[in-house]
Parts: structure tokens; C-alpha cells; sequence
């Protein structure tokens, strides 16, 4: 269901919108979940940003990024520092927009683990809804480590029972091999065909991901791989907020912590949970 200023949202021939967009507004309509908008610019915000989330996933799906664990990560030195933990650190004086840009433009350069590069995804596509000078604005300060992500992105995550495209959900390997912990299970992209997009894995049917998952589980288990009711996506009408207000002055923020957790493919609730541990120890 779609709400827009307390009004049914009703869909018009006169929409502005490509067949990705159509599939993203009949989904939300037939959701019993309600989606609600203070207007019109917010709510075609959300959906093409969207758009841009499954156009971004099938950009690196097609790009030379390689899948690695946090150790062997490597990046462009010309726009960002590699961290002994595996982060990328945007370097003094480059512009974010130039530096997230360069991760599609040059991605031979590039190797990172699956949240990473699901975070990459979301900058890369909202740089795209905002355009540059709200983008560079807002994030100044970037470092790709995991879910780490700047408050202004508004990353969050819930369960429930429907998401859509645009999504990021988390496929759980509970009994995995200690042997190979970087299939712990899978953080991918919602698509428009309902298919999901997972980083070192490509563009698969829900099946076919448990599939394998299940191949890479301990000699003996019965527990079998599953798809969690976890989401996440970004604060779409916050975001939305700052470019009609055209932020583009540098706003001073506090930095968010950052746990080196070395975890590879956890998903959004497991980082913050050793967040939050290491905050309550």
C-alpha cells in the first residue's frame, strides 16, 4: 500500500517512469505493509533510487571487483588508503563522488568482501539519486569497512515478511565450514526479476544461492542454509530531505566507531552486534 500526503496513492498513466520503476510501485502496492510520504518528489525519490540500487548491483555484477576476505583486500592508492584491517580510507583531498566512482571505472583495482561491496552499491547509487555536489557534501569522510557507513546514509535494518526490490537480505548458513567462514552466508541485492545479486557469487534464484551454501556447511550438519527475514535499506526520505533542501555546505559530524571485526559476510546485525558489545565491555 502507498500513501502519499494521507492520500491513496493512485497510479496515473502521466508517471514519468521505466519498466524497473513500474515493477518497484506495483510491488509496493500489492504489499499489506503501508509505505508513506509526506509527497510525490519523495515517493518517485524512493523508487527510482531503487532503480539506481538494482542498476549499481548489475554494474558490479558485471565489473571486475573480486570477491576476497578482509586480508587480501586491495584498492585504487590513487583515491584511497588501504587499512591494516582491510578498509578503504577516502584520501585527503579527493572527492568522495570521484573516489566511489573509480571502485566501477577501474575495478581491476579492487577486491573486498560482500557487505563492502554492498555498501559500495548503496553510495554508488545514491550518488546517482542526489547527484554530486549533496553527495560530497554528506560524505566527506568515507571508509568502506564492512557495514560501517556514515549516519547520513541512514542504514538500517528489520525483519519482515516482504521486501522489495532495491533490498539487501541476508541468506544464513548457521553450520558452515570453520574451514571456509566466508560463506557464513550471503548479504545480496534485491532485483527487479526477483533474483538477488551477491557479491563473489553473481546474480541468482534464492535456490540457487542455498544450494551452494548448503555444499559449504560442517561434515555431518542437518541444518540447512535459509533466507532470514532480515532487511536493510537506507533512509530513503531522509535522504530525499537533503536535496530538496540542496545541502551543500560541509557539515562538521561526529565520525561513527568502527569495529575491525574481520568477519567477512556478516550481515547488518551481526556488525552491530559486536558494535554494541564492544561499546557494552
Amino acid at each position: 500500500m502507498i500513501q502519499i500526503s494521507g492520500m491513496p496513492f493512485q497510479p496515473s498513466g502521466t508517471m514519468n517512469t521505466g519498466s524497473i520503476e513500474r515493477i518497484i510501485i506495483q510491488q509496493m502496492l500489492n504489499d499489506p505493509v503501508l509505505y508513506s510520504y509526506p509527497s510525490n518528489n519523495a515517493f518517485l525519490f524512493e523508487v527510482r533510487s531503487r532503480k539506481n540500487i538494482i542498476e549499481s548491483a548489475n554494474e558490479m555484477n558485471e565489473s571486475e571487483v573480486k570477491f576476497t576476505t578482509f586480508r587480501y583486500a586491495r584498492c585504487n592508492p590513487a583515491y584511497w588508503n588501504l587499512t591494516g584491517a582491510g578498509g578503504f580510507l577516502l584520501k585527503p583531498n579527493v572527492s568522495p563522488s570521484e573516489a566511489i566512482q573509480d571502485i566501477y571505472r577501474n575495478s581491476s583495482l579492487y577486491a573486498t568482501e560482500c557487505a563492502t561491496a554492498c555498501v559500495i552499491i548503496l553510495y554508488h547509487a545514491i550518488l546517482k539519486s542526489i547527484g554530486r555536489p549533496v553527495f560530497n557534501s554528506l560524505f566527506y569522510n568515507l571508509y568502506l569497512y564492512s557495514w560501517h557507513t556514515d549516519p547520513d546514509l541512514g542504514l538500517y535494518t528489520f525483519n519482515g515478511s516482504h521486501f522489495l526490490p532495491g533490498d539487501i537480505v541476508y541468506f544464513n548458513n548457521p553450520d558452515f565450514n570453520v574451514q571456509t567462514p566466508w560463506f557464513r552466508g550471503l548479504n545480496a541485492v534485491v532485483m527487479s526479476d526477483g533474483r538477488f545479486f551477491g557479491h563473489g557469487f553473481g546474480i541468482m534464484t534464492a535456490d540457487e544461492i542455498l544450494e551452494f551454501l548448503n555444499t559449504q556447511r560442517q561434515p555431518g550438519s542437518n541444518q540447512l542454509a535459509y533466507l532470514t527475514s532480515l532487511i536493510t535499506r537506507p533512509s530513503f526520505n531522509t535522504l530525499s530531505n537533503y536535496v530538496t533542501l540542496q545541502r551543500e555546505r560541509i557539515t562538521h559530524k561526529k565520525t561513527p566507531h568502527v569495529i575491525h571485526h574481520n568477519k567477512n559476510r556478516l550481515s547488518f546485525v551481526q556488525h552491530q552486534d559486536y558494535l554494541n558489545n564492544t561499546y557494552n565491555n
